[in-house]
C-alpha cells in the first residue's frame, strides 16, 4: 500500500502525530497533528495529517470548526459521518472542560474574573453568543445560561428572557457576557442600548446587572468600566 495510505501506522514517521505525542507530549503538536489524532485515519491518497491540514485550510482554521455542523463537516472531501462525529466530540469535550470551573465556587469580584471564566469558551465562536452568569448574594456564580446565539455581527436578546432565567435561579444579581467574533471587543451602539435596557429592567425587578463584558480574541471590555452603566 502507498505510504500515504489509510492508517497512521502506514504513513511516514514525519506524519505520525501519535508517536510524536507519546515522545514529546500533546503540547508539542500543531493543530493539524492534534486534529489528525482525532481523525485517526486519512484517505487512500493522503495521510491523516495531510487530510487535517487540508481540512483546516478549506474551513478557514481551527476556530471555524467550532460552529460547523455535521453536514458542513461531511462536505469536506475525506470526512464522513464517523470523522465528523469524532471532531464534534472533541470540540464538545473542550467546551465542557472550559465549563468545569463552574463546579467550583467561583466568586466574581472584577471584570477580570468574568473574562478569565468565559474567555476560552467564547473567544473562538463564529457567532455572537449572549451568556448570563447568575450570582447569589455573595457574588458566587450559581449558574450560567446561553440565552441567545446571533449572526456574525448581531446578538438579539430580550430583557424578559434574561430576568426570567435569573428569577428561576433566585439570583441576587447577574453579569452579562457576549463575544465579538471579529476579535474586537469594542461595544457597538446596540450593545450599549441593550445594556441600558437590562440595567433599567433589573432595577425595577430588584436584580442588579453588575456588568456586561464583551469578549474579543485577546482583549475584553467592561461596559461598567467604560461608563455605560
Amino acid at each position: 500500500m502507498d505510504s500515504t495510505g489509510l492508517t497512521l501506522r502506514e504513513i511516514p514517521n514525519e506524519d505520525k502525530p501519535r508517536e510524536r505525542m507519546m515522545e514529546h507530549g500533546a503540547q508539542a503538536l500543531n493543530n493539524a497533528e492534534l486534529l489528525a489524532i482525532l481523525l485517526r485515519t486519512g484517505t487512500y491518497s493522503e495521510s491523516a495529517v495531510r487530510l487535517a491540514q487540508r481540512m483546516l485550510s478549506e474551513c478557514g482554521g481551527l476556530r471555524s470548526l467550532v460552529d460547523m455542523s455535521k453536514d458542513q463537516l461531511t462536505q469536506i472531501k475525506g470526512i464522513g459521518n464517523a470523522k465528523a462525529l469524532q471532531i464534534q466530540a472533541g470540540i464538545e469535550l473542550g467546551r465542557r472542560l472550559s465549563r468545569t470551573k463552574l463546579e467550583e465556587t467561583v466568586t466574581i469580584r472584577s471584570p477580570e474574573n468574568v473574562a478569565d471564566l468565559m474567555r476560552e469558551e467564547l473567544r473562538y465562536l463564529q457567532k455572537e453568543h449572549f451568556v448570563c452568569l447568575f450570582l447569589n448574594t455573595k457574588n458566587h456564580v450559581v449558574g450560567q445560561e446561553t440565552l441567545s446565539m446571533g449572526s456574525l455581527n448581531a446578538s438579539i436578546v430580550h430583557p424578559r428572557e434574561v430576568f426570567r432565567a435569573a428569577i428561576k435561579r433566585s439570583s441576587a444579581s447577574i453579569v452579562c457576557v457576549h463575544n465579538h467574533p471579529s476579535g474586537d471587543p469594542t461595544p457597538s451602539p446596540e450593545d450599549i442600548q441593550l445594556t441600558q435596557r437590562l440595567v433599567e429592567a433589573g432595577s425595577i425587578i430588584g436584580i442588579e446587572v453588575l456588568d456586561h463584558i464583551i469578549i474579543g480574541d485577546q482583549l475584553f471590555v467592561s461596559l461598567k468600566e467604560q461608563g455605560y452603566m
